[in-house]
């Protein structure tokens, strides 16, 4: 049996998002001999996105996050157990607009919103830095539905820090 699974694993060791709670995101590695993640584990996890995606492109700093649900998840992780935070700033502060300002400005697709949209309905809240939003001339009514508008990044990382969040270093 151990010899079969070696097989599987070798010839597909990039595990398909289809079958996650992320669908079509968040491609990861089975690691079938890891560490035990302690079943009262809850994850409390902001991730820090500056840096914006090629017009028309996924950012993939985004999609580390439903890597992160997916991969935890198929290893045993409740999904109730699994609170993330998504703060952008910077240039992919553009990267959370609303699909219709976004082909508006770029004459393309915003192929991050069906991520976000999903990592809305897994447990994930997203802030946008007012600061940087300004800057790009993002308003709240232009974001897609669910994103929030902080004050600046900061001040969201400094809230979530006050609620238990750490700062994942990816």
């Amino acid at each position: 049996m151990k010899y079969l699974l070696g097989l599987v694993l070798l010839f597909s060791p990039f595990i398909n998002a289809n079958q996650q709670p992320i669908n079509g995101f968040g491609n990861y590695y089975n690691v079938p001999e890891h560490d035990k993640i302690n079943d009262a584990t809850v994850f409390k996890i902001a991730f820090d996105v500056a840096d914006g995606a090629k017009k028309g492109k996924q950012n993939n700093a985004i999609n580390s996050l439903a890597r992160f649900i997916n991969m935890h998840v198929a290893h045993g992780v409740k999904p109730e157990n699994i609170q993330l935070a998504l703060v952008v700033h910077g240039s992919a502060s553009v990267d959370v607009l609303a699909n219709s300002e976004y082909k508006k400005r770029f004459n393309a697709d915003n192929k991050n919103q069906a991520l976000i949209e999903q990592l809305l309905a897994n447990n994930t809240q997203v802030y946008v830095c007012g600061q940087s939003a300004t800057h790009f001339k993002v308003t709240p009514e232009l974001l897609i539905d669910g994103v929030n508008m902080s004050l600046s990044a900061m001040t969201a990382h400094a809230q979530l820090q006050q609620q238990g969040y750490t700062l994942n270093p990816f």
